[in-house]
This record gives structure tokens, C-alpha cells and sequence, in this order.
């Protein structure tokens, strides 16, 4: 078999450039192989030039006589990871977006229509766009490494697939099962491709090319033809038929109101131009497809979710420059449920782990929980089972200190008791280097208070984990004021080998998250007090874009661990705020009523959840859990809670709040907890914008939609939000007066992103 290279050209910025600049093409035996590789990148993307380097490549495939067909495979660990997204947020029109769509869709109409076979060769990721491209080629043939999937994750970003992912995705595997793609943005492994139809051959990932290239040649000859996916009974009686199709839409959009309560278009719209395709016919679904995108790409929801995007991704990067020294051997103190999801993330990513507990029943606990983790993804082929065992034989459990003078860092993990963490740290550094640095995971106790245990301050981090560890994105980083630059620095390079969102927040009550969560509950709990019933509360602030109430929050967080919290921080908010009452959270805890741990608490639950979580770990659980929930809670109250409320004299649900002042009472208890974030930004607990709208919408789950409590505001309007404060200080206190960097913002009509932070 020979191999001939070819060199075409293409234009990038307005200069001729070679297309290998993006794209380059061999023959094989009369079959081009087209590599897609743009240089100085770690990921392919879609972009002008990337797409004219690709366009370029198909004319030559069409317009020489001597080449038969055609194979797409990428020169990086991934196939393509999707268009860049840049684009649309230099976009100024509908139109301009809807344009963007409708020339890849051109694009692509001319790949599909090619009389020559095109193979996609597919390892790694395909996502968006690239899977769009793969969808228009002739024949799929996808790798069976556990780092190949497929997605169209466009509604994550507010928008829909815009190059033909509407229209061809049904066509191939279902209206059903492409819907469930579109509509969550999960990823798909080359095995379950192969069942839906997505793919139509799972190979090894060394003979990739050899298995694309001779698959061409056998489509050439007529030897080798795609094979329809077989539909299921039920899908047939669904998706063959009007009566079944309108069920199917009917039930999707249902589900659709129900995760989100109608707050985010792209889900809707998806269906929408998925239902046009079906019923008027691929034509009218493409240029619906393209008119839906536009609109999508201008909408305030999609500029919010795609600053996430952007805040996430410059966040990759530490600010404190690479560490010196690189962590090949970590030890976490602590095998319980936040240490053994430390160790699981560490060792998941190839680092050697020394998990220490005083008793080999914990050590055992904590390492069943690892390996079921692991043992899960095996069997949903994430992990082959020779990297499950090699993964997890990464995990060392110690009962004691041999080995961690070996250790770069060490992460204590034990329980929030300020005694027992000096104890911790001045014992470890009796067994560790002098140049080992000290994490602390705590989501409350001061890091200074806990620094004053060690010989070392400078080498003591706080590294705040969100439980569970493996599914929550952010890592809260906190630094005193005598952490040192290298301590920051590896603290921030492990969490991003983790996988880790990482924020870097100074020392402080609270720190960022704790903090702002605290305001936020104080006044759930002041309307509460009013009389104002605990569901009305509840399913405001989640029609605001909460994921879950307030009020179900202190119910799963734990009552008495809330009443507790919130005298450690009175003497910090009294200054601001003023006495707070918490006569009736006390009397909550002095009736056994401490929320879902044992089974009432201002709800009834019907099962107890018992668990050793801090208190805001305990609601990032919970946050979990609802992500997404639309209704209201439909827990029944709990009469006891109602008793020790009128007790302190507050009759629930005397306070009656009409349809149109519900926007008022979310305001009231929402502007609490983004008037906290610009505090904490003043304060120089936050060191930018970008670090508060991550922690608050990954950490609190701050509704992604408004992009952040920073975000909120300047699309809303400095000056709206200080007015509105202004107003309620007037009639409900102090505690809504608007921070002096908020105030400062309005009178200069400045924004808290500036165009290069956003």
C-alpha cells in the first residue's frame, strides 16, 4: 500500500497558508486521507480557518478523478471537540448567527451529497460540530478507548446544534433516543454508539486508519454497506407514526417544564425544530434550524452560559505559575466520605495516594468506595478493567505515617473540630519534608486558626472540597496571608489535575461560598418568620433558577447544624445586619427537628438520610440531587415545626403573597446573597469576578442562567440592584444596605466584567 502526500493551500486571516497549517491530506491507494490537526492547540475546533482548510480538502476529494473516496481522522488524542464558541460571542445579530449555521450547514450538505465515500475515523471525543461533521460523512468507525464519546452538548450552552445535528441525528438513530442526546448533553461511548446505530463499527484504537481506509475501499466496491439500526417495539409504535410522534413531543416538553421550569429556551426549541424536520420535512427543519440558532445565540440565557464556559476555562490555569515541585504522592488524612472522594480523584488521574485513618474498618470502608466507583465505570466502559485495578491499586491505606515523608502534599480531611485539626497538623509535620505543603478541607473553620498549629504556616493551604468529591466541580482554594506563593500554587495544580473547577479565595469567615450562602438562609428564614408559607418560599426562589429551596436546603444541611453556623457567624454579620433571632431554630433543634437526617425537620421525610458532611457540603449534595427540579418541593410540613413556630409567634401562612409579589420576595432573598458576593469582592476575599460566578453557580448552584451574582448585575443594571437594595433597607433594615463597591459601580455605570474578563 503506498502513501503520496499532497499539499493544497487555503486562507487564514486574509493570508494564503498551507492548509497542513489545519488540515492535511495523504493518499492511500487512491483513498485521501484527511487529517484534521490544528496546530498549537490541544483540541480541534471548528473555526474559519480549521472550516476552510476542511473545505479545501473535500474539493480535492470531489474534483480528483484519482481519488475514490475518503477518510476524516484527526491528528489529537480527540477527534473534533465542536466550533469555537468565540464566534458567537463576537456575533452582533440574529442574523450574523443564523448565517454561521447556515454555512456549515452548506458545508456539510456538499460532504453528505459527495459521490464519494467518506469515512469518519473517530477516537476521543466527538462533540457538537465535530460529531455534526461525522454525521454528514458516509460511514461512522469509532475506537473502543474509554476517552471516545459522543455529544451534543449546545443546549449546556443555551444554544441548539446548528450544523444539521437536529435534523441528521434523528434520521439515524431515533427521534427518541436523539432527543435524550440534545436535550441533556450527555456523552455516549463507542459501545452504546454502536447500539443506537450512531456508529456502525467499534474497533481497537491502533488500527484505526487501516480500518477506515479499507473500510472506504470495501464501500467503493459494494462490498461493505451500512447497516440500519433495528428499532425497538416501543420506539417503532412512538416515532412510525403521527399518533406515536405527538406523544413523544408532548412527553418530552412535559419533562423539559418540569427540570426547568420553562426557564431555559434551547430544550424547547430543540424539540420544536426536531417536530418542523418530521412534519414539513428536512428542508424546512434545516432553516428552522438555522433561525432557531440565531435567536438562541443572542438570548440572555445563552450569553450567561457561555461566560460560565469561558470563567471555567480560564480557571484551567493557574494564576500562580506551574508549582516548582510536581505532586507524584499525595496523603489524605481521613477515610470517610469526603477523604476517600479526595483519594478517588487524585488516583483517577494517575497519582500515587496514601489514605490514612486511625482504624482499618475505616480504611476498608472508604476503599469499597473507591473501588465500586471505579468498578461502575468499568462496567459503563469508561475504565477497562486493566485500568480499574491499576487505578485503584494507586490508593495505599496507612494506619500510620510510614511512607508520607514521600508525599508533596498532604490533605487533611478529618472532622470540623478546630482541637482535632491542630492535633492533625502538628502530628504530620513530625512525618513529613519541611517542603511538603498542608491542605486543610474545611468549608467554615478559619485557615489562620488552623494554621496556628504548625511550625510551617506558610506551607498550610485550605483546599474546600464540595460533596460528593467525584461529581462536584469546584474547589474552593484558600489562602492566608501567610500561605506562600509555591503552597498556592501546588494547592491550584492539584485540583486541576483533579479535574477541578478551582477558585482562590482568602481567608475570612466563611470564605466565599459559606459566606454567601449564609445571607441567602437568613432571609428565607426572616420570610419564614413573617408568616409566609415555607412551600411559597420554596418554589420562588426555584422558579428564580435555584435548583432547590431555601427551606429544603436547611432541612438537608441539618437544622441543628445550621442553628450552630449561624451563632459562629452572628458576631461577624451582627456588625452589618444586626441581632439576628434565632429563638426558633434553637427551638427546632430542642424538638428533635433537625431536617431529613432524622426524618423531619420543617418537612417530613419519609426516609433518614444520616451522614457526617459538613454543613455546606451537606447542600451541595442536595443541590446535586435537584439539579435541574422544577416544582415545588410537594413535601408535606411538618405540624411540629409549625407548633414551635407559633410558639415563637409566627402563625405560618398568615402572610399572604399574591402572584405579583412573588417577584419581590425572590429579589428580597436572591439580592441577599449577590450583595454578600460584592461584599466579599470588596473585601478582597474574592480576587476577581469570574472566581465569584463560578464558586456561586458551581458551589451554591446560583442559577446558571443569570451566569453568577456578578453577571446578574451587570446585566441587570448596577444601579437597578442598588436602587432595589436601597429600597428594601428602607423598609426592612440595614441588612439590604448595598456595598460600597456596588454603589461605586452605579454611579460610574460600570460593569464588574470588563470585555477582556468576560
Amino acid at each position: 500500500m503506498t502513501t503520496q502526500s499532497v499539499t493544497t493551500t487555503t486562507k487564514a486571516n486574509g493570508k494564503a497558508a498551507a492548509v497542513e497549517d489545519a488540515v492535511t491530506v495523504r493518499l492511500r491507494d487512491g483513498i485521501a486521507v484527511i487529517v484534521f490537526d490544528v496546530p498549537g492547540e490541544k483540541q480541534n475546533t471548528i473555526s474559519e480557518r480549521s472550516s476552510e482548510g476542511l473545505r479545501q480538502a473535500f474539493e480535492r476529494v470531489d474534483s480528483d478523478p484519482s481519488i475514490k473516496g475518503a477518510v476524516l481522522i484527526s491528528g489529537k488524542a480527540d477527534f473534533i471537540a465542536g466550533a469555537d464558541i468565540s464566534v458567537m460571542q463576537q456575533a452582533k445579530s440574529a442574523a450574523e448567527c443564523e448565517r454561521l449555521s447556515r454555512n456549515l450547514q452548506e458545508q456539510l450538505f456538499k460532504l453528505e451529497h459527495s459521490k464519494k465515500p467518506v469515512v469518519a475515523a473517530i477516537d476521543g471525543s466527538a462533540l457538537g460540530g465535530g460529531l455534526e461533521i461525522a454525521l454528514a460523512c458516509h460511514y461512522r468507525i469509532a475506537t473502543d478507548s474509554p476517552k471516545t464519546t459522543f455529544a451534543l452538548p449546545e443546549v449546556m450552552l443555551g444554544l441548539l446544534p446548528g450544523g444539521g445535528g437536529t435534523q441528521r441525528l434523528p434520521a439515524l438513530i431515533g427521534v427518541a433516543n436523539a432527543l435524550d442526546m440534545m436535550l441533556t448533553g450527555k456523552n455516549i461511548r463507542a459501545f452504546n454508539a454502536k447500539k443506537m446505530g450512531l456508529v456502525d463499527v467499534v474497533t481497537g484504537p491502533y488500527g484505526l486508519e487501516d480500518a477506515a481506509v479499507l473500510a472506504c475501499q470495501r464501500l467503493i466496491s459494494g462490498e461493505l454497506s451500512r447497516k440500519e439500526a433495528k428499532k425497538k417495539p416501543v420506539e417503532k409504535a412512538l416515532e412510525d407514526n403521527a399518533a406515536g410522534r405527538a406523544i413523544l413531543f408532548r412527553q418530552a416538553r412535559a419533562q423539559v417544564m418540569e427540570k426547568t421550569g420553562g426557564l431555559y429556551p434551547a430544550p424547547l426549541a430543540i424539540i420544536d425544530v426536531v417536530a418542523v424536520g418530521i412534519a414539513k420535512g428536512a428542508a424546512a427543519g434545516y432553516a428552522e434550524e438555522s433561525k432557531r440558532f440565531g435567536e438562541l445565540a443572542m438570548s440572555k440565557e445563552a450569553a450567561s452560559l457561555m461566560s460560565l464556559f469561558f470563567g471555567q476555562t480560564a480557571l484551567k490555569k493557574n494564576r500562580f505559575g506551574k508549582s516548582k515541585v510536581q505532586a507524584t504522592t499525595v496523603g489524605v488524612l481521613g477515610a470517610g466520605l469526603m477523604g476517600s472522594g479526595i483519594a478517588q480523584v487524585t488516583a483517577a488521574k494517575g497519582v500515587r495516594v496514601l489514605m490514612k485513618d486511625v482504624s482499618s474498618e475505616s480504611l476498608a470502608r472508604g476503599q469499597k468506595a473507591i473501588y465500586g466507583d471505579f468498578d461502575k465505570r468499568t462496567r459503563s466502559r469508561a475504565m477497562t478493567p486493566f485500568e480499574r485495578d491499576r487505578t485503584f491499586n494507586l490508593v495505599v491505606p496507612k494506619l500510620d505515617y510510614v511512607g508520607f515523608d514521600q508525599c508533596q502534599l498532604v490533605i487533611e480531611a478529618v472532622f470540623e473540630d478546630l482541637a482535632l485539626k491542630h492535633r492533625i497538623i502538628a502530628e504530620l509535620e513530625e512525618h513529613v519534608s519541611p517542603s511538603c505543603i498542608i491542605a486543610s478541607n474545611t468549608s467554615a473553620l478559619p485557615l489562620a486558626k488552623i494554621a496556628l498549629a504548625s511550625k510551617r504556616p506558610e506551607n498550610i493551604v485550605g483546599m474546600h472540597y464540595f460533596s460528593p468529591v467525584p461529581k462536584m466541580p469546584l474547589l474552593e482554594v484558600i489562602v492566608t496571608a501567610k500561605t506562600s506563593k509555591e503552597a498556592a500554587s501546588m494547592a491550584v495544580d492539584v485540583g486541576i489535575q483533579q479535574g477541578k473547577t478551582v477558585i482562590v479565595v482568602k481567608d475570612g469567615p466563611g470564605f466565599y461560598t459559606s459566606r454567601i450562602l449564609g445571607p441567602l438562609m437568613d432571609e428565607a428564614a426572616q420570610c419564614a418568620l413573617e408568616g409566609i408559607d415555607l412551600h411559597v418560599i420554596d418554589t420562588a426562589m426555584k422558579a428564580w433558577g435555584f435548583p432547590v429551596g431555601p427551606i429544603t436546603l436547611l432541612d438537608e444541611v441539618g437544622i441543628d447544624v445550621a442553628a450552630h453556623v449561624a451563632k459562629d457567624m452572628a458576631p461577624f454579620f451582627e456588625l452589618r445586619f444586626g441581632p439576628r433571632d434565632s429563638g426558633a431554630l434553637d427551638g427546632m433543634v430542642q424538638a428533635g427537628f433537625l431536617g431529613r437526617k432524622s426524618g423531619k425537620g420543617f418537612f417530613v421525610y419519609a426516609e433518614h438520610e444520616k451522614s457526617k458532611q459538613g454543613p455546606v457540603d451537606r447542600a451541595r449534595k442536595i443541590v446535586v440531587k435537584a439539579m435541574g427540579a422544577g416544582k415545588g418541593s410537594g413535601k408535606p410540613l411538618n405540624p411540629g415545626a409549625l407548633e414551635v413556630l407559633q410558639k415563637h409567634g409566627v402563625k405560618h401562612g398568615s402572610k399572604k403573597v399574591a402572584e405579583h409579589e412573588l417577584a419581590e420576595l425572590q429579589l428580597r432573598i436572591g439580592l441577599r446573597l449577590v450583595n454578600e458576593a460584592v461584599q466579599c469582592l470588596q473585601e478582597g476575599i474574592l480576587e476577581s469576578p469570574v472566581d465569584g460566578d463560578i464558586g456561586a453557580v458551581f458551589g451554591l448552584g446560583f442559577p446558571p442562567l443569570k451566569g453568577g451574582p456578578f453577571r446578574y448585575i451587570d446585566v441587570t443594571g448596577a444601579s437597578t440592584i442598588t436602587s432595589t437594595l436601597e429600597r428594601f433597607a428602607s423598609t426592612l433594615g440595614k441588612r439590604f444596605k448595598p456595598a460600597d463597591l456596588l454603589v461605586e459601580k452605579a454611579k460610574r455605570g460600570e460593569k464588574f466584567h470588563t470585555a477582556k474578563s468576560a
